[in-house]
């Protein structure tokens, strides 16, 4: 790759680089995996940039790569390999001052329970502001399918806050 070529990749990923943190965040709900997502994605990208960087809608084919890489990242076979004889203990949150930061709590648990398409749906409609078309192209899928897939996740999503709601409820009531 020429300088001119590689500053510009820098200058590109420089400037993209929030906005794909937070889309991988939103994505896979942890800071370091998402990091590592990010990662995963901009080395992609650098590898073929010469043949990327004139794509007219990069932005779009970069979430699309990113995307790709969560939905895709459990069916590979390291992925199946287990660290530890037993899973470790869950860290236990600290209790939460403000309602606020309890719903968004509450939230992330329940989307981290959608199945990763649904989840990848919602994300980019809801959280991401992405209309349906953009959507579709980035989930390399048809508009009815994204329609689809996001009315599948808010009814589970709405399923599962229920069933938050329902056990706090009861937890109060005791």
């Amino acid at each position: 790759m020429q300088a001119a070529e590689e500053q510009e990749y820098v200058d590109y990923v420089t400037a993209r680089l929030p906005a794909l943190r937070r889309l991988a965040f939103l994505l896979c709900g942890e800071e370091h995996h998402a990091d590592d997502l990010v990662q995963q994605t901009m080395t992609t990208l650098y590898l073929r940039w010469q043949r990327i960087r004139a794509v007219e809608h990069l932005d779009q084919y970069v979430r699309t790569m990113l995307t790709n890489a969560f939905i895709t990242e459990r069916r590979r076979r390291w992925a199946k390999v287990l660290l530890f004889r037993d899973a470790p203990e869950p860290r236990t949150p600290q209790p939460a001052m403000d309602s606020q930061i309890d719903e968004h709590a509450a939230v992330r648990s329940a989307l981290a329970q959608v199945p990763r398409r649904q989840r990848a749906a919602l994300v980019l409609r809801f959280m991401c502001d992405l209309p349906v078309a953009e959507v579709a192209a980035v989930l390399g899928c048809s508009e009815g399918t994204v329609k689809s897939q996001t009315s599948r996740g808010l009814t589970t999503l709405r399923r599962l806050l229920s069933e938050q709601q329902e056990r706090a409820t009861a937890g109060e009531t005791r």
